[in-house]
């Protein structure tokens, strides 16, 4: 019997592969979560919507710029479910901003892609940080 599996299991190892792999990807250091999911508290759930918590927004981020892209996004998904009306809508306003956007079923299928995307040539030269 196959045990079904959930979006969390999914992002926790994909998070686990990412900090044996840093070694090969040290970019792999500013890869993170964003926790819009989850069942919270009225109150809690008003306080993080007034701290800038916004529904659709994907799950994952890699800030680096590769391949003409400025950042990538991973929305992660376990079959047989689909990206919410809300999540497309960010998916494509991420995409026309410039970033790389993707919807992974499973571990396998992000990491796969993030190895790919950091493959791809760095497009934004290192600059310097305005501590101002």
């Amino acid at each position: 019997m196959v045990q079904a599996t959930t979006e969390e299991c999914e992002q926790i190892v994909l998070f686990r592969w990412a900090e044996f792999s840093v070694s090969q990807y040290p970019e792999l250091e500013l890869l993170y979560h964003i926790p819009n999911e989850g069942k919270r508290s009225a109150v809690t759930g008003a306080r993080l919507k007034a701290q800038g918590l916004k529904s659709g927004v994907p799950d994952v981020c890699l800030p680096t710029a590769h391949g003409g892209y400025i950042g990538l996004y991973i929305e992660m998904k376990v079959k047989p479910n689909k990206p919410t009306e809300n999540q497309k809508r960010w998916l494509r306003a991420l995409r026309e901003a410039g970033h790389m956007v993707a919807v992974c079923y499973g571990f396998e299928e992000a990491r796969d892609l993030i190895e790919k995307y950091l493959r791809l040539p760095n497009t934004i030269p290192k600059g310097e940080i305005n501590e101002n």
